[in-house]
């Protein structure tokens, strides 16, 4: 019952910025933690950041200074900002989500993914 709906991919020059949004419904009880991986054909699925119900931020060392994670509780939104994109930010990114439907019940959920392409 629970979808995430994400939004914001395009194509951008190396340099700019995008701003990636992902929005949970449905049937949710509280939100354990929320965030972005990215995956690029070929390689492996990799954590971007996350951010935790109490705040606590994680971010890829390869985007630390770069992209910024925040949340709106209140909209169940997890935003991911992205500035002086390089070529190698080209990926799918994913959005994730720890929900818990009830107190007892939990289960991790992933968005459709979205295209960021950066041209170099």
């Amino acid at each position: 019952q629970v979808q995430l709906v994400e939004s914001g991919g395009g194509l951008v020059q190396a340099g700019g910025s995008l701003r990636l949004s992902c929005a949970a419904s449905g049937s949710i009880f509280s939100i354990n933690a929320m965030g972005w991986y990215r995956q690029v054909a070929g390689k492996q699925r990799e954590l971007v950041a996350t951010i935790t119900s109490g705040g606590s931020l994680n971010y890829a060392d390869s985007v630390k200074g770069r992209f910024t994670i925040s949340r709106d509780n209140a909209k169940n939104t997890v935003y991911l900002q992205m500035n002086s994109l390089k070529a190698e930010d080209t990926a799918v990114y994913y959005c994730n989500a720890d929900i818990k439907s009830s107190w007892y019940l939990s289960y991790d959920y992933w968005g459709q993914g979205t295209q960021v392409t950066v041209s170099s």
